[in-house]
């Protein structure tokens, strides 16, 4: 049976997950735990005592991220016409990326797949954005040479610029470019 936390144990847990998702978001999963915790306003002894790892407040802070990726391939699965669920998808995919530092080096490493929760929820994830693109290759808009393995290049290549482009919206351009190289004629 869980038990249930104090409501100032509820209030640190709460400030360390957000303080940690804005920390990841702007440095990445290597981020200091120190900063963490001054964020959040608390000790590390408070932040080690509710995650006892990097790899457990990696894995809450990112369920809810790999969750809507989920969703955001769902949405593209349900879209009418495939092709444009296809560039809609892969665009709030690499947008995501763009905004969220930790979560683009998450997508693009397998480092956690010892976590069940981030494991199912990646496989789940994969499995749907193949169904994204199965859809746009089938209505001939995509070409039939894309993969899973393709997309998940693309990602990499998207985190890579958006950690080292000094221009913010760089990744817009790559993915223009790289759109239309995807595009049946």
């Amino acid at each position: 049976m869980a038990t249930r936390l104090r409501a100032d144990a509820r209030r640190n847990r709460a400030a360390l997950l957000s303080a940690a998702r804005d920390v990841f978001a702007e440095q990445g999963l290597d981020a200091s735990l120190d900063e963490i915790a001054r964020r959040a306003g608390v000790g590390n002894a408070t932040l080690y005592r509710r995650f006892p790892s990097r790899r457990h407040l990696i894995a809450e802070v990112f369920a809810s991220h790999m969750t809507a990726a989920v969703r955001l391939a769902d949405q593209a699965c349900e879209h009418p016409d495939p092709w444009a669920a296809f560039v809609g998808y892969l665009t709030r995919v690499c947008e995501l990326q763009a905004t969220d530092r930790g979560l683009a080096e998450l997508l693009v490493t397998s480092a956690f797949d010892d976590d069940e929760r981030l494991s199912a929820l990646r496989t789940a994830a994969q499995q749907r954005a193949v169904d994204v693109l199965t859809r746009a290759q089938r209505a001939g808009r995509l070409r039939a040479d894309f993969t899973w393995h393709d997309l998940w290049l693309v990602m990499m290549a998207n985190a890579g610029v958006n950690r080292h482009a000094t221009e913010p919206n760089a990744w817009r351009r790559q993915l223009s470019l790289l759109i239309g190289g995807l595009a049946t004629r």
